[in-house]
């Protein structure tokens, strides 16, 4: 991956959380526990569902797609952020910075795709269960998730096109411990201001189209299951809470971004460690909590380990 000529930055240096030394060995023991416990979440989501017959719906199939994607959104930043807590000099490639925020936005593209194919996954399932299995077969749970993976890197492509032409020539520091594509942008040499709006208007279109279609299609499935009755629909809610548990978890901070993306406030970071760090590790405690399926697939993982 090469950049113009113009450009005499070879690399960007983080500044991080923190300068304390004392935080960042806080941070990196919080943070250490928070990702193994991401990774080993989302490894045993994806392990129970390819293992158990009784979770092999539509429903599952997504949900451990959904585990790979965050999976993935745990190592694109959170190794190298772990490792610059001991590092004073924090600093990553040109080409480094560029794969980071290619990775990030094809990752939360992806995911938001998927989220939205999860809600009409449970729209079928509640709103017309009859035809749940004609509707929902594997071929279009496989076409949602080619969807959704190629949005997210059609997504990150046309951000990355423009973010690697930019003529860098110093300042080269970075106020985060990820290359976070607003804050790099701010670094060019050059009038950034039409790409900045380029880029708000993509994100937002992204982000604004995937949340209002989670917004009606939930809006509709609690109206279908408060008519229901309480027998049917208990588990029903319970799924759901999940599903809007994980949205609101998702894109609370992504909105927050898109509505001053580049004007930076000292919530900023915690926000990013949120949406980076966090959330992966969020998504497979809620649904095995939240799901009744789940936690009988565990229950009989546990029982089988200790029998034998």
């Amino acid at each position: 991956m090469a950049h113009t000529n113009e450009s005499v930055v070879s690399e960007f240096v983080l500044l991080g959380l923190s300068n304390s030394w004392d935080l960042q060995l806080l941070f990196f023991a919080i943070f250490s526990v928070v990702y193994v416990a991401s990774m080993l979440g989302n490894i045993m989501i994806i392990f129970l569902i390819s293992s158990n017959s009784h979770l092999n719906s539509s429903m599952y199939f997504l949900l451990g797609n959904l585990s790979f994607i965050d999976i993935c959104q745990s190592n694109f930043a959170t190794p190298k952020m772990l490792v610059d807590f001991f590092v004073e000099y924090k600093s990553i490639s040109f080409e480094g910075c560029m794969a980071q925020i290619f990775l990030l936005h094809s990752f939360v593209g992806s995911e938001m795709m998927l989220l939205v194919a999860m809600a009409y996954d449970r729209f079928i399932a509640i709103c017309k269960p009859l035809h749940y299995n004609t509707i929902m077969t594997r071929r279009l749970c496989i076409i949602f998730v080619v969807i959704s993976w190629a949005v997210g890197i059609l997504h990150s492509v046309s951000h990355l096109v423009f973010t690697v032409d930019l003529p860098f020539c110093g300042p080269n520091e970075v106020d985060s411990f990820f290359c976070d594509l607003p804050l790099v942008i701010e670094l060019a040499c050059m009038n950034t201001y039409d790409l900045e709006i380029m880029i708000l208007t993509n994100s937002g279109l992204i982000s604004l189209s995937c949340f209002l279609a989670l917004i009606i299609s939930y809006t509709i499935i609690l109206v279908t299951v408060w008519r229901q009755s309480s027998s049917k629909s208990s588990k029903a809610l319970s799924t759901l809470t999940a599903h809007i548990t994980v949205v609101i978890l998702f894109f609370g901070p992504c909105i927050y971004f898109y509505i001053w993306p580049f004007s930076r406030l000292s919530v900023d970071k915690f926000l990013s460690v949120l949406y980076t760090v966090c959330t992966p590790m969020l998504n497979p405690i809620i649904y095995s909590l939240r799901n009744e399926d789940v936690k009988s697939a565990l229950r009989k993982l546990r029982n089988h380990h200790v029998k034998s």
